[in-house]
């Protein structure tokens, strides 16, 4: 999934692009670089927390 950083990034590479500023096509894409981070970051914070979810569901069956 894209998010807004990703989209931000593109549209201002793309505008460094078209533009032919180079620091703004630059800075596009470390708004996109960063967008992406933030998209792994929250996929596996969301991986962690299922997994502790299934160790605290199996733990909660155990004491039954």
């Amino acid at each position: 999934m894209v998010n807004k950083d990703q989209l931000k990034g593109k549209a201002e590479e793309l505008k460094g692009k078209v533009t032919g500023d180079d620091s703004e096509e630059l800075k596009g894409k470390v708004t996109g670089a960063i967008g992406k981070a933030k998209e792994k970051v929250e996929e596996t914070v969301d991986e962690v927390a299922g997994k502790i979810n299934d160790q605290l569901e199996k733990h909660d069956r155990q004491d039954s």
